[in-house]
Order: structure tokens, then sequence, then C-alpha cells
């Protein structure tokens, strides 16, 4: 037998019953705020104790794929929206407020995959993307210029979309059946260029934080780069280690 298979044999029920409830959202049975079955229907529909299915839920909502509500019931999490939202938003202003900036949509273009924009989100070469330029505020004032890229073959008819949302993991979600579930980043110090200037309204060349994020699904497939310029003249980035 495998390393691999020994590895699954002796992966926990609660996991497993975990993994087949996540290929639920994988395949569109659940979708996007709605309201999942009982413990109870769940236990007789996968064989398992209502324990086993509580403790699968509860490890589905600690990844804010699920959301609980008193009374009411288990959810499936909207994107960025919630006590989720700041999972993958992490520049919070000075004072400590939790709130996510409005976006303003600057340019939209389709264009060729580079071989490094090929390479990240494991397409083929000149794979046809699309990308989105657009400006992030707090209030009045903006905090950064953020450039998302996605690959087109995985979300058709995206340059039809008129209006983007401010939340746009939510229109993944809802429109492609796509869930951000994980992302990975690297954060550079860079110097602001004559764009950055002109959108954020510094100077040439102050200090700004790069944030490079490849977002994931739930298959683990990268799905998104979103590469973010960012003026900390009165925010900063918050990272929670546990």
């Amino acid at each position: 037998m495998s390393a691999e298979h020994e590895a699954l044999d002796y992966k926990p029920l609660y996991a497993r019953i975990r993994d087949r409830l996540v290929g639920r959202l994988v395949d569109g049975q659940w979708t996007p705020g709605m309201l999942i079955p009982s413990e109870m229907e769940l236990a007789r529909q996968l064989g398992v104790s209502q324990g086993t299915v509580r403790k699968a839920l509860d490890v589905m909502a600690s990844e804010n794929l699920l959301v609980r509500r008193q009374g009411r019931g288990t959810y499936v999490a909207v994107p960025e929206e919630g006590p989720q939202q700041f999972k993958f938003f992490r520049l919070l202003p000075d004072d400590g407020s939790r709130v996510l900036p409005e976006s303003e949509v600057v340019r939209r273009r389709s264009a060729k995959a580079s071989a490094m924009e090929a390479k990240m989100l494991k397409v083929p070469p000149d794979s046809q993307l699309w990308t989105v330029e657009r400006v992030r505020f707090l209030g009045d004032e903006p905090l950064l210029v953020e450039t998302i890229i996605l690959p087109a073959a995985r979300f058709p008819g995206f340059d039809e979309v008129n209006d983007l949302p401010n939340n746009i993991y939510g229109l993944y979600a809802e429109r492609w059946g796509v869930t951000i579930s994980a992302a990975s980043e690297k954060l550079k110090a860079v110097a602001a260029e004559k764009n950055d200037a002109e959108l954020l309204g510094c100077a040439l060349g102050d200090p700004l934080i790069q944030i490079e994020r490849i977002g994931y699904d739930l298959e683990n497939t990268p799905s998104e780069i979103r590469v973010s310029r960012c003026n900390t003249r009165n925010a900063h980035y918050v990272s929670v280690v546990r």
C-alpha cells in the first residue's frame, strides 16, 4: 500500500465527511448563502453519527466555508462577507476600524498570459487572461491600486459583466462557482511609479507595500492573481498567527 493510500486510510472519519461536504460546494450542490440540511439529516444521508457531522461542520465553519446562525441553522458562507471578510484583506486603518475599502475600476483588458502568469495560474502559455485594475478607497482617501488577473477559460463571460461589485469574490462564487478558499502572499517594499502616484495621490518614489497574492479555489487550483500596491500612510498590514 502506498504512503498516500495509508494516509487516506488513517484520515479521521469527520475529516473524510468534511471532504465529502466540500465536494458539494465544488460541484455546486451548495451555493453561497444557501441554508444547508440539518446535522440530523446530513447524518442520515451520509450514514454516520450526528456528532461526526457536527465535527465536520465545525471544521468547515472554522475555514470560513460555512456560517452558523444561532436558532436559524448553518449557511454556505458568501465570500468576503461577514466575519470572514478580513481573511484575505489585511490592510486596516491606523485607528483600528475594520472596514473593507470601496472600489473604483480604472481599466479592463484582455491579453495573452506571460510565461510567469501562465506558471502562477497553471494554464497553457499564451492563454487568454482578463485583467482589471481598480483603486480601493477608505472614505475619500485612495488606499491601494489593485490589479486582478483571471484565466478567461475559468471565467467565461467576465468581460460582459459591466458593473463589477466591490465584493468580487462573491461574484466568482455566485456566477462561476469558484470559491476562493486559500491564498499565498508575497510582500515587498517598492517605490511609487507614475501610475501609482497618479491614482494614489502620492509622490513619485514614495514607499509602498506591494502584495502579490495567488488565490486558490476549493480544489486548490490557482484561480486568481492579485497585485496590490498600497500606500500605508494611514493604514497598516495585519497578520494573525495562531
